[in-house]
This record gives C-alpha cells, structure tokens and sequence, in this order.
C-alpha cells in the first residue's frame, strides 16, 4: 500500500510541479555507450550530457575523413513521471577531408540539431527491467555539411539489473539516413548489448557491441566500444572511452564528456 502511494504520488508531478530532490530517482545518462537508458529524467528538472570532445575518424577507398565535436550536447527536461524531451546541439563542428591525390578540404561551424522524446514504457522507479521508445528527428542545420536532409528514426532501450550490481542494456533502432553520396535516404538497423559494473567506489566500467546493416547497400559494420564513467558528485559524471569499427571503413571515435543534473 504504502509503495502504490508513492508511485500515484510520484505521477502528480509534471513540467510546472517538480519531483523534490529528495525524491529524485538515481541519476541515469544516456551516455558514454550507443546504448540509451530507457529511465527518464523526473518531472520538472534538467539534465545536460555532452561530449567536451569527440574525434571521429573515417576512412574509404578514396579518403580520410576526421571530424572533431566540440560541446555536443544533449539538453533533458523531465515532463511527466514517464516522458522527457530532448534537444541535441552540435555547437561547433570542425572536419578536415583528405584525398588520395593529396587534397584537402575543411569546415567549420555549427552543427546539426536533433530533437528527440523519451517515453518510458515499463521500470521508470520500480522492478529489475525497464523499457522505452525514443523518436527523433534531425534538422539539417549545419554549416559544415552542405547539402543536408532531415533524417529520423526510432529507438527502443531496455536494461536488466543482475545479480551482484552487473547492469545490462540493450537496445534495437530503426533510422531513415541520408546516402553518403547524393541527396537520397537509406534504412539502417542497429542493434547493441552492453554491460557494466562498478570497478571502485563511484567509478564504472563499460564494455559494449553494437553493429549496424545498411538495407540500401546490404552492408554490415560491426563496432567495440568501451568507456570509464567517473561520479564526482551525487548529480555530476566524467566519463571517457572508445567506439571503434572493426571494419576499415567503420567509424572510428575517441571522446570525453560530462554530465550534471540540476
């Protein structure tokens, strides 16, 4: 009884009558893995995650592609008891493209802009498993890609608390993505399985695969990602790692970042 009146006391908050800290859930982040959290931020507060730097590094047959994010953010504010919205911010972007031929192109500026909304289906404050449906659209605001479309897709996250504090996350996505040549779209698939586990006090340890198939080109590519997750204060991370393609032409990206709740 007591329990089922803190979850009816819990939905009556909302964007206008905030959760009080006291009450606030464990503080969950969508990253350093792919893979999203399907918990939610409560009622009435922000969270902000970013990447302070992100290197990205792509090779083809013909060139060398290395973008760098400066501040990729994602602003969160709680809604309901179960749904959040979501704006992501390239703030600055800066790519450098070399050819064979020994050319190089360069750009810089503001990025792209996604928004996004997670509704929590299942677990949001209670039992071992939790899930939840995550919709966004991208908006071709950038400065350095030219030649933009909208791109979209859905996200479905799930996690499994185990035994012995192990936390396990997977997620399945469906995205609508511009061809990497010319102005058309392509159905990507993406399904990841990651883990974690506290390595000391207040320091986690991550360890994760994802793979993608491109439907247009019928073209596999697989990734091992891996990252460290350092709690600073009770609403403040640091953390840091890896995504790295096994295949050649697979993205290669090294990043730190943070993440604090207010």
């Amino acid at each position: 009884m007591a329990l089922n009146a803190q979850e009816k006391a819990k939905t009556s908050y909302n964007l206008f009558r905030p959760v009080p800290k006291a009450s606030l859930r464990e503080m969950e982040t969508d990253r350093p893995d792919v893979t999203e959290s399907p918990i939610t931020v409560d009622a009435g507060h922000l969270q902000y995650e970013t990447d302070l730097f992100r290197l990205e590094r792509e090779q083809s047959e013909t060139a060398l592609k290395r973008t760098y994010l400066y501040n990729q953010g994602n602003l969160k504010l709680g809604v309901t008891s179960s749904t959040a919205v979501q704006l992501v911010v390239q703030s600055f972007v800066y790519q450098r493209e070399s050819s064979g031929e020994g050319g190089v192109e360069r750009s810089h500026g503001f990025g792209d802009l996604t928004l996004r909304i997670k509704q929590n289906l299942l677990g949001n404050d209670k039992g071992s498993f939790a899930i939840a449906i995550l919709p966004y659209v991208k908006f071709p605001t950038s400065g350095v890609e030219k030649g933009e479309r909208y791109e979209g897709g859905l996200i479905v996250p799930m996690s499994l608390k185990l035994p012995g504090d192990w936390k396990l996350g997977m997620q399945l996505e469906a995205d609508r993505l511009q061809d990497t040549e010319g102005s058309g779209l392509h159905t990507q698939l993406l399904e990841s399985l990651t883990i974690g586990h506290e390595i000391v006090k207040h320091l986690e340890g991550i360890a994760e695969t994802y793979y993608t198939y491109d439907f247009s080109q019928h073209h596999w590519n697989n990734f091992l990602n891996a990252a460290l997750q350092l709690e600073l204060a009770k609403d403040v991370k640091l953390d840091g790692g890896l995504n790295y393609g096994i295949q050649r032409e697979a993205m290669k990206s090294y990043f730190i970042g943070l993440s604090f709740r207010l």
